[in-house]
């Protein structure tokens, strides 16, 4: 096995295999061969969109301690960051939502914790559906749902749903990842697209545990993968005892999602946005308002947050055009 053949094999449209994305994440971040992957994903991503990479934004609904107890996120009950619970009027998510259209978010995202009331969901999104224009798409990223609920989200104006089984699910969240199958089922049943990711990557995190995540995102034919590292929370067990992966290994990772994935999958993507990943085939970047799972801050702009100009111009300084308009991944 050898990555000239595998490049070759892209180059003719076919994914990966899981053996070939084994021994792609086997070599060293700074081979001169993940170099070759990295350019290879590059042309793909390129080919696949025309050249047109998206940026979408997010923005939270609340912020408050969270049951589910996901040791990488900030909103952790456990982490202890946040110990009171806040949350944004419907004029105020309204306002969020049109400051990132107008900026050109392709897609935006209504994001809660996995506590947050369903009701109010359903609520914020019918104000929210109506204040955009038509053809702006909604997307949610929510806890896990049960079958009516996902047509309730469907009903009220949702084109998608970010939803991923996370690395560590069940044994470093309070989750059960069968729970997380069935919500990401109920998604797709409901005429819901899903956008989903490798995420959140940290250094235990073997390459067969990667190689098999990966395939099972690709067998979702969702709107976008790729690949996310995890962003240390400053005095948390997991920052503590294993730190992060390094930005290039992050870039790798995401080239060798790109390049198992079906054809038909537009988006590839990673987060926090970097020019590495950008470089290595990434076209797909948040903006972020808000509460934000990686950061300290109440309020992300203050803090790790990327913003739509700020995203533009990074894809931008590694030559990637930038979709106007509405969401091609989410069609």
């Amino acid at each position: 096995m050898n990555v000239a053949d595998i490049i070759k094999q892209s180059l003719d449209g076919i994914p990966c295999r899981p053996e070939q994305t084994l021994f792609l994440l086997s070599l060293p971040a700074d081979a001169p061969e993940t170099y070759q992957v990295m350019a290879e994903a590059r042309r793909l991503s390129r080919e696949l969109t025309g050249d047109r990479a998206e940026v979408h934004g997010q923005f939270a609904l609340n912020l408050a301690p969270c049951r589910a107890n996901c040791l990488f996120c900030s909103f952790a009950a456990c982490n202890k960051i946040f110990t009171k619970a806040s949350k944004i009027s419907p004029e105020e998510a309204v306002l969020s939502s049109r400051h990132l259209e107008e900026l050109g978010s392709s897609a935006i995202y209504m994001m809660a914790t996995d506590n947050f009331p369903f009701a109010e969901t359903i609520a914020m999104a019918r104000e929210i559906k109506a204040a955009l224009k038509p053809e702006t798409m909604l997307i949610a990223n929510v806890g896990d749902r049960t079958p009516a609920e996902a047509r309730a989200m469907k009903e009220v104006g949702f084109s998608g749903v970010y939803h991923a089984l996370r690395l560590g699910e069940g044994r470093q969240t309070g989750i059960d990842p069968q729970v997380r199958l069935a919500s990401l089922r109920a998604f797709q049943e409901a005429g819901l697209t899903v956008g989903t990711c490798v995420e959140p990557i940290g250094p235990e995190h073997s390459n067969e545990e990667l190689a098999e995540r990966i395939h099972f995102t690709a067998e979702l034919n969702p709107a976008f993968s790729g690949a996310a590292r995890r962003i240390s929370i400053p005095g948390t067990e997991l920052a503590e005892k294993y730190g992060m992966i390094s930005e290039l290994r992050m870039a790798q990772v995401v080239a060798i999602t790109r390049l198992a994935l079906p054809r038909t999958v537009l988006g590839n993507c990673t987060h926090e946005p970097t020019l590495l990943a950008a470089a290595a085939g990434a076209n797909l970047f948040w903006a972020e308002i808000g509460a934000n799972p990686r950061d300290i801050k109440e309020k992300t702009e203050d803090g790790r947050g990327f913003t739509v100009p700020k995203c533009r111009e990074m894809f931008l300084d590694v030559e990637f055009g930038v979709l106007e308009g509405p969401s091609r991944f989410f069609r």
